[in-house]
């Protein structure tokens, strides 16, 4: 029997955000907690008026509802969906149990967008950077290295590599990069958010960008 989809964005849903203060209060929600949805069977309903991180308004996404089955067949160790076009990122846990939504920062250019299935090869705390040769020539000016935990360090406090080099999932923290077209093909979170999703994700979660 096919499991239940998560149930949409639609429909009564839609009402009880609207009643919780209206398209406002449920996008406050979103950006300063994630949206969260638990299995369905528990029948929790969703936080719609958490209070949104200051500044968060400005970076709002536009959230449309996705399905992991409509991209993987099966959901391994978890599922990372990143919607380049609504600048989200979609996360369901290895047993269903856990659905998360963040808005996060896009590539700068579809030049810099790679597009595609890949997974989580490896997870960092306090991540180190170095600039990617393609990066430095674009930017000479670029550090050769900024150690992990800096204040100007691009990956935030958490990191999660994917198999294809130099494409990472992690914080940041410049807030003003979320929901915004800001990064040379990464996909970036607030630290708040990433601290959320690190310790969910497991090495080999796999990741789809579309």
């Amino acid at each position: 029997m096919d499991k239940p989809r998560h149930p949409r964005l639609t429909g009564p849903r839609k009402h009880a955000a609207a009643s919780g203060g209206g398209r406002r209060a449920f996008l406050g929600g979103l950006l300063a907690g994630g949206l969260v949805l638990p299995r369905i069977a528990s029948g929790q309903d969703l936080d719609w008026n958490a209070d949104p991180m200051p500044g968060a308004q400005r970076n709002i996404s536009s959230f449309r509802a996705l399905d992991w089955r409509d991209f993987h067949p099966t959901l391994g160790k978890g599922v990372i969906l990143a919607d380049v076009s609504s600048r989200a990122l979609h996360f369901w846990s290895g047993d269903e149990s856990i659905y998360l939504v963040f808005p996060s920062s896009i590539p700068m250019s579809e030049e810099l967008t790679r597009r595609g299935k890949t997974e989580v090869v490896r997870k960092a705390e306090r991540p180190s950077w170095t600039p990617t040769p393609s990066m430095r020539e674009r930017d000479p000016s670029l550090p050769q290295r900024v150690e992990g935990g800096a204040a100007d360090n691009p990956l935030g406090i958490h990191a999660l590599y994917l198999s294809w080099p130099a494409y990472l999932i992690h914080g940041t923290h410049d807030t003003r990069k979320i929901g915004r077209k800001s990064s040379s093909g990464c996909y970036g979170l607030y630290n708040e958010h990433i601290a959320r999703l690190y310790p969910l994700v497991e090495v080999g979660t796999q990741v789809t960008i579309f």
